[in-house]
C-alpha cells in the first residue's frame, strides 16, 4: 500500500516547516502499518496554475499527479493562513480537480477507491475551518474521507509560538495523527 503526503508549507524545503513536523507523525505511523510513503514539498516544485494535469513543459504537477493515482491514500498537509489553507494547499485542489474527468480502464474516476485526510498546523484559529474546505474539495474530486481523518495543531488566535517553539498540544496532535492513519489504511484496505 502507498501514500502521497503534499506538504504544503509556504516554506521551501532549505527552512524548516511546522507542518512537515506534524506530517511526520502521521508518516511514521503509516509506515508502521505497512504503507509506503512518499513526501511532495509544493514550495519546492515548480507548479502552473490551472485545473488541467498537464499546464505546460515545465510543470512539475504531472510527476505529483501520476505518484497520487499509483497511492490508494492522500494527505494534504497544511500551515492556516489568516483562517484558509495556504495557498499551495489551493493550488493542490485546483490541480486535483482535473483527476474528475479521468477514468480508469473501468471507466470510473481515478480518485474513486481512494482515501484521503488533512494535517493542519498554525499559530492562529482555523484548523476546523480548513480542515472543512480541504476535506470538502477532496470529497468533490472523489476521494474518500473516513471519520477522523484529520489531525492539527493550532495555537488559537493572534501571534504566538510556532509548532515546534512548544510542547504544548502536541500529545493530543501526535495521538489524532496516529489514529488518523490508522483510519486512512484501514479504510483504503477496505476500499481495495
Amino acid at each position: 500500500m502507498q501514500a502521497v503526503v503534499l506538504n504544503c508549507s509556504l516554506k521551501p524545503s532549505t527552512e524548516p516547516s511546522n507542518t512537515q513536523e506534524l506530517a511526520d507523525v502521521v508518516i511514521g505511523a503509516l509506515e508502521e502499518d505497512n504503507v509506503a510513503v512518499r513526501t511532495f514539498r509544493l514550495a519546492d516544485l515548480n507548479l502552473a496554475h490551472g485545473v488541467e494535469t498537464e499546464m505546460s513543459a515545465d510543470d512539475e504537477w504531472p510527476t505529483v499527479h501520476d505518484a497520487i493515482l499509483e497511492a490508494e491514500i492522500l494527505v494534504v498537509a497544511t500551515p492556516t493562513w489568516v483562517g484558509h489553507p495556504s495557498s499551495y494547499a489551493q493550488q493542490a485542489l485546483e490541480r486535483l480537480n482535473a483527476m474528475v474527468g479521468e477514468t480508469d480502464p473501468k471507466g470510473e474516476p481515478v480518485a474513486f477507491g481512494k482515501v484521503a485526510g488533512v494535517v493542519v498546523t498554525g499559530n492562529e484559529d482555523g484548523a476546523h475551518h480548513v480542515i472543512s474546505e480541504m476535506a470538502g474539495g477532496l470529497i468533490d474530486i472523489g476521494f474518500t474521507i473516513p471519520g477522523q481523518a484529520w489531525t492539527y495543531w493550532n495555537r488559537g488566535p493572534g501571534p504566538g509560538p510556532e509548532f515546534t517553539d512548544t510542547d504544548e498540544g502536541h500529545d493530543w496532535s501526535a495521538k489524532t495523527g496516529r489514529t488518523m492513519a490508522e483510519r486512512l489504511a484501514s479504510t483504503a484496505r477496505a476500499l481495495s
